[in-house]
């Protein structure tokens, strides 16, 4: 397949923007991977790893680390943000006092602003100013970095409000490992990949108590009905959950050790709280935020939504995670078909 070369700046040197990086720089392009940690880019430059992220993996020699926002943004037209949800804004601003061309920015982190309760592209929108601002694009889907640092075969999906710029990211991505569709439905995209850490956690809870894969079965099919029903309240199409950035994310990210998300739950499942587990990490845990978010959206917009009360329950009032999801178990009865009749109902209206 036959491509235009081109440079791309991808900021956020962690283990998903360096992965995406090795994608396009096994597609020829020039990548500039920005990081504000100097020894880790020196790293990056000298031996071609990067180690804290993605051990015992070799990095293309395309790919040049940036310390300097600037000299990685010189020169660009599209920009891949790879850093955490609570970052967003700083980097933005950082972007504004270095660079002032029009950026098509694709943004591949998956959460929701608390208090604000704004989507990623949202919070672009507001932050970015026009003159620096071409366009954005969302790329989400079940997508390991580990996996994809591997050239494991991977599936993902691209959204825009204007999808020639989704098509282009499309372009620059694809290969015959990492293949991406297209998606028109930008709010289902971003809610799907953001609502199903807050199950993720639920899952490794769950397992951390050690219940087993019935438990997880149900908390994974209840916690997709709960994800469709406040994305169709807030507009997106309820078809987009059975995809890629719904049902594909939700498996791959409640039921892998690789998972950050899954882990974090888990070690709540032992016994261990929350302050324990997210020093624990070492990395950014983007169901604890998205969780809050999810909690105020629910309230906002009059839907019920169990498990996230449940793990909201767990992380900011203390309650034991045994005795929630207990509770869970023990629900007034209903009908399975009552959410989906529900759900379709919203979309109608």
């Amino acid at each position: 397949m036959e491509r235009k070369r081109e440079k791309v700046a991808v900021l956020g040197a962690g283990s998903w923007g360096t992965a995406l990086a090795m994608v396009l720089a096994d597609n020829g392009h020039e990548v500039r991977l920005w990081g504000h940690n100097p020894v880790q880019i020196d790293e990056i430059n000298q031996f071609h790893t990067n180690k804290k992220y993605l051990p015992e993996i070799e990095l293309p020699s395309g790919i040049i680390g940036y310390s300097s926002l600037k000299e990685a943004l010189e020169g660009i037209e599209t920009v891949i943000l790879a850093v955490p949800t609570k970052a967003i804004r700083e980097v933005l601003g950082k972007m504004a006092e270095v660079y002032m061309q029009p950026l098509l920015i694709v943004h591949v982190s998956k959460g929701i602003e608390p208090d604000t309760l704004m989507r990623i592209s949202e919070m672009i929108e507001e932050e970015a100013s026009p003159e620096m601002l071409q366009g954005i694009v969302v790329l989400s889907g079940p997508s390991h970095a580990e996996e994809v640092s591997l050239r494991h075969p991977t599936t993902v999906t691209v959204s825009s409000k204007n999808m020639e710029y989704a098509e282009k990211i499309q372009d620059l991505f694809i290969n015959n490992h990492f293949r991406v569709y297209t998606n028109a439905d930008l709010i289902g995209v971003e809610i799907g990949g953001a609502l199903k850490n807050i199950i993720a956690l639920a899952a490794g809870i769950s397992d951390g108590l050690g219940y087993g894969d019935n438990a997880k079965s149900a908390l994974i099919t209840r916690g997709l009905a709960e994800i469709a029903r406040l994305g169709v309240k807030m507009g997106a199409s309820p078809l987009t959950f059975s995809g890629l950035t719904g049902i594909g994310d939700l498996i791959v990210t409640c039921t892998s050790v690789h998972s950050r998300n899954w882990r974090a739950g888990n070690l709540l499942g032992r016994g261990h709280n929350l302050e324990e587990v997210l020093e624990n990490m070492g990395m950014v845990v983007e169901g604890v935020r998205t969780t809050k978010a999810a909690y105020q959206l629910a309230r906002e917009f009059e839907v019920k939504m169990p498990i996230t009360d449940a793990l909201y329950d767990i992380l900011f009032n203390g309650v034991n995670p045994k005795d929630a999801v207990d509770d869970l178990m023990t629900r007034q009865k209903k009908h399975e078909m009552e959410d989906l009749t529900n759900i379709l109902e919203d979309r109608a209206d």
